[in-house]
């Protein structure tokens, strides 16, 4: 049993290695003075300097944010109100079939997604830019959050919602004052897993992106297909740090949650 659990260990040392390696040498030589990736000549900050003293990439940063955020806020909603649709189904085959069809979304090739958008966009005369990529990656997003909260409602007792209402509550106050909070980490997990999707997303906003509106991914590729710069680097290395303090955020704000809904459900 021992030596089964040090492979393991091994095994997942060597997984993070390979993870991890190609991004921390991404980072090591964005702070490089020697203009490649080849040889450490000095330390400087140059290429940061550069990342913001660019005005047109500072403005597809802000429109990449304002992007993600407006997208994960508003599949958030829609999510929670379809994993609320799916748990209330009462006929097993029916479930299922919208389980499927919502995991169908996820597990299709972005490509797919990335053309089948383009496609309805340009047939229904929706000019490509901020509207088609904010469409799309609500669209994508929200099978996420239904899968993030759909467990959370399942991991419910119904006896919560049966002695709220032998209580006297109604339909809304059932909604509001137990069901939402119970699946808040759920909730909280879906908003955060669509803000990273959405961050990070390339292949279906390489399709939807329209002249004159770009995000961080579509720009990134772009610059690196007319050469090496190490300002790629530095800007890379920013996402990395903000993607870690997401987690790292959402994290606490689960652990605060979790400790909270417990202190409640002990009084």
């Amino acid at each position: 049993m021992k030596r089964k659990v040090k492979w393991d260990n091994l095994y997942l040392i060597i997984m993070f290695v390979i993870l991890y390696t190609p991004i921390f040498y991404l980072i090591y030589y964005s702070f490089n003075s020697g203009g490649t990736m080849h040889h450490f000549q000095g330390f400087t900050l140059e290429w940061y300097k550069e990342v913001f003293q660019d005005t047109r990439l500072l403005i597809i940063v802000l429109n990449t944010f304002v992007i993600a955020l407006l997208a994960s806020a508003i599949s958030t909603i829609l999510g929670v109100m379809g994993a609320l649709a799916i748990y209330y189904v009462k006929k097993r085959r029916m479930k299922n079939l919208l389980l499927t069809l919502n995991n169908v979304l996820i597990v299709s090739p972005d490509v797919i997604i990335g053309a089948s958008f383009l496609i309805l966009f340009t047939i229904i005369g929706i000019q490509l830019g901020f509207t088609s990529v904010l469409l799309s990656h609500i669209a994508f997003s929200v099978p996420i959050v239904v899968l993030m909260v759909l467990p959370k409602l399942q991991e419910m007792s119904p006896t919560l919602i049966d002695a709220a209402r032998d209580l006297g509550a109604n339909q809304w106050n059932v909604l509001t004052k137990v069901i939402l909070p119970f699946i808040t980490p759920g909730i909280f997990a879906g908003f955060f897993m669509a803000l990273t999707y959405s961050l990070d997303d390339f292949a279906v906003t390489f399709f939807v992106t329209g002249n004159g509106f770009s995000t961080l991914s579509v720009e990134i590729y772009s610059r690196a297909r007319q050469g090496i710069s190490l300002s790629i680097n530095a800007l890379s290395t920013l996402l990395f740090l903000f993607t870690v303090l997401l987690v790292v955020g959402y994290y606490f704000i689960s652990q605060r949650s979790s400790r909270l809904y417990g202190m409640g459900g002990r009084k």
